[in-house]
């Protein structure tokens, strides 16, 4: 049987490991608010690579 790991600076996750935390994940926050918090995740991480974009160009003008 193949496991799938995802390397993290702190060691390693395979499969198992993965489901319990999605299934703590879906415990502790519900189905319905785990969307929310991904779409904000993903606007904050918007907002930071674009606030970094700028001044990197910013940076470059001077």
């Amino acid at each position: 049987m193949d496991f799938i790991y995802i390397y993290i600076p702190l060691g390693t996750f395979g499969t198992t490991e993965i489901v319990v935390i999605v299934i703590l994940a879906l415990l502790l926050f519900g189905g319905k608010k785990i969307p929310e918090l991904m779409r904000g995740l993903g606007t904050g991480l918007k907002e930071f690579k674009k606030a970094s974009e700028e001044k990197d160009s910013e940076s470059e003008k001077e």
